[in-house]
């Protein structure tokens, strides 16, 4: 199974891509956890470009064609490979991403952006997508406990965070048998709590047990 996690910056997406292939890993699945931009040599460099403030120069063209080009070496790369081998893959952010901050906040078209992902990603498609849905606003409260200066897209701004949120959900109302969306303003073991039970109404159940020691498990 391919699972992807979605949501504006400080949604809190990361903590429950970490929890998630935990309490997987905890269940004896076999588990890739990735991220994106990157995931592997190539990608993360590109990552580097994208999220540099310094290169607020960058236009939209580029940056869309960069996010797909680090997509497209990862699918390649791992994703690919590692469902031909029956593993499950937990992403942390995929083509959606693309969809709400380029196309839906940013300044590349809807068209440009699905015809992009469609030829990073080919038939290589999410399974599950969660989408993180929290006020922008509270996000950024989030954001702002956090020891990390902001990258070059958390430092768009709090209307740039509402038109991704807005994207996020056109995309979850678009394709409800694939994106389910949780509202990650509550607690983080709350908000694991539905995400595993939306999991299992897709088929792939995560005993209490495992969910548990997931949370117990110290962040790496």
């Amino acid at each position: 199974m391919f699972i992807t996690l979605e949501g504006i910056d400080g949604c809190g997406k990361s903590t429950q891509a970490r929890l998630l292939a935990a309490a997987l890993k905890h269940a004896g699945r076999d588990v890739l956890l990735l991220r994106e931009p990157g995931g592997v040599a190539i990608s993360e460099k590109i990552r580097g470009l994208l999220l540099d403030p310094e290169n607020a120069a960058m236009c939209d063209a580029c940056e869309l064609l960069l996010y797909e080009a680090a997509r497209a070496q990862l699918v390649h790369e791992v994703i690919r490979p590692a469902l031909a081998q029956d593993r499950v893959v937990v992403c942390d952010r995929f083509y959606d991403s693309t969809t709400a901050y380029q196309a839906f906040a940013g300044g590349s078209t809807r068209e440009d952006a699905d015809r992009a992902n469609a030829l990073a990603v080919g038939d290589c498609r999410p399974d599950v997508t969660f989408v993180f849905d929290i006020d922008p606003e509270k996000a950024a409260v989030r954001r702002e406990g956090r020891n990390d200066a902001p990258d070059r897209m958390e430092e768009k701004g709090l209307e740039f965070q509402q038109c991704v949120a807005e994207g996020f959900r056109t995309i979850a109302r678009e394709e409800p048998q694939r994106v389910r969306t949780i509202d990650a303003s509550q607690p983080v073991d709350a908000v694991f709590a539905c995400m595993l039970a939306e999991l299992a109404h897709a088929g792939l159940a995560v005993d209490a047990a495992d969910a548990r020691a997931a949370l117990l498990q110290p962040e790496a």
